[in-house]
């Protein structure tokens, strides 16, 4: 017995909610696949647009090809509205610093110290009394505690001059596109699952609309238009539904919000973690300060701390060490000492982390920021994942539908 002016079995139309409802699964899933994955271009890459994920046979995920403007649009949130970077290091206690660094420090000076004195004048050295040594190191120890406070002062006063926080971000991103897409996916892991199991539900919804059509219209091209349909409109319906409404509305008892923006809090605790653990952690902090594209100004900050700090030191051997070289040699071995101690101290710095860490806490005032944020500034987090190409996204998702379609009406006529 057939249904519908086109006497089909009624298994036929209770099948194509089903089916609307397996292809709009299949493409949201495609559509966040294709958003974080592949991370460098698979395929061949005949033909390509720059920053575009897209070459002739061939994809690459979108966060992955654009992950330095990703990168630049959520850290320019980052920097404009949740850390000020003079703010967060003058939280550094520069006396706490020395006192950290000590043991290393006077390790270091003492290697330091002896290597040169061998060199510049060896007879000298080794046959110096031994009070006269210990003078030297007592001079050291005291020296060099105030060489690291006022030198972290410094530091802290000049922040902006020697660490670009925005470059190392980005550039850490650019290198590593991973940690683009390891942010997005982390914080928005529950809207992502979201966005898969709606598909189901929102294809079936218009798959029951498909069937009352084609129960009533059964012209070939009914199929693959409604596939295209559920394909298009469930991605577009999941996308905009984790973002609108962007203030809540209440309708009675009920109170509708984008998904997103409604798990503020908890995005917040994410992002934060997520950044300090994977970007801005103190060892990053402190490689791009000593190796980054402000890195002469730290150095020649170092240096003329090393240099003041130096000549307290050597100032109890000045009359030996002139006797024993003459002062154009002793004036040699001090830049020498000078130019060792600007060399070595970074080689030292890993003994700080753990103190900068805790004394920046930059973690808590990330989270904190961020989750008084208003709700159009918390939209900016995750959104530019989805606005870059979100028709594209879109797009694929109605193509797909339009395959499922076609190859609907080919079973049927076959």
């Amino acid at each position: 017995m057939g249904y519908g002016v086109g006497n089909y079995p009624l298994w036929y139309y209770l099948i194509q909610p089903v089916i609307a409802g397996l292809v709009g699964y299949i493409t949201n899933v495609l559509a966040l696949e294709m958003t974080f994955r592949p991370i460098e271009f698979f395929g061949i890459e005949l033909f390509r647009i720059k920053n575009q994920p897209w070459g002739l046979f061939g994809w690459q995920g979108i966060i992955p090809t654009k992950s330095e403007k990703m990168a630049s649009i959520c850290f320019d949130l980052m920097t404009t509205k949740l850390i000020n970077l003079k703010e967060i290091f003058d939280r550094l206690d520069p006396q706490r610093f020395s006192e950290v660094m000590e043991d290393a420090v006077l390790l270091m000076l003492d290697s330091i110290v002896n290597e040169v004195a061998l060199k510049y004048m060896p007879n000298v050295w080794t046959q110096l009394p031994k009070d006269v040594k210990d003078e030297i190191v007592v001079v050291m120890n005291i020296e060099s505690e105030t060489f690291l406070t006022t030198f972290m002062e410094e530091v802290k006063e000049h922040i902006d001059d020697i660490l670009d926080i925005k470059q190392m971000t980005v550039a850490a991103c650019v290198r590593e596109k991973r940690l683009v897409n390891k942010i997005f996916q982390e914080c928005g892991d529950k809207e992502f699952t979201f966005i898969r199991r709606s598909g189901f539900y929102f294809g079936f919804l218009f798959g029951l609309i498909q069937m009352g059509i084609f129960f009533v219209y059964d012209a070939s091209w009914v199929l693959p238009f409604f596939g295209f349909l559920v394909g298009w409109a469930t991605n577009w319906v999941a996308l905009k539904v984790i973002f609108r409404p962007l203030n809540p509305i209440k309708i009675g008892c009920l109170t509708i919000h984008g998904i997103f923006l409604k798990r503020q809090a908890e995005v917040s605790e994410t992002f934060a973690r997520v950044n300090c653990v994977e970007i801005l952690h103190t060892k990053a902090i402190w490689e791009t300060i000593l190796n980054g594209p402000r890195s002469k100004n730290f150095y020649a900050m170092l240096r003329a701390h090393s240099i003041v700090f130096t000549e307290k030191l050597v100032g109890g051997m000045k009359p030996i060490a002139i006797t024993a070289m003459g002062s154009k040699q002793f004036s040699e071995m001090k830049e020498e000492i000078a130019q060792m101690i600007a060399d070595k101290l970074p080689s030292v710095m890993p003994h700080s982390y753990q103190y900068t860490t805790e004394a920046l806490d930059m973690e808590t005032t990330i989270r904190e920021r961020m989750q008084k944020l208003s709700y159009p500034e918390f939209e900016g987090v995750l959104h530019p994942a989805f606005e870059e190409d979100e028709i594209l996204l879109i797009l694929v998702g109605g193509i797909l539908g339009l395959c499922a379609g076609a190859i609907q009406v080919v079973a049927m006529y076959s």
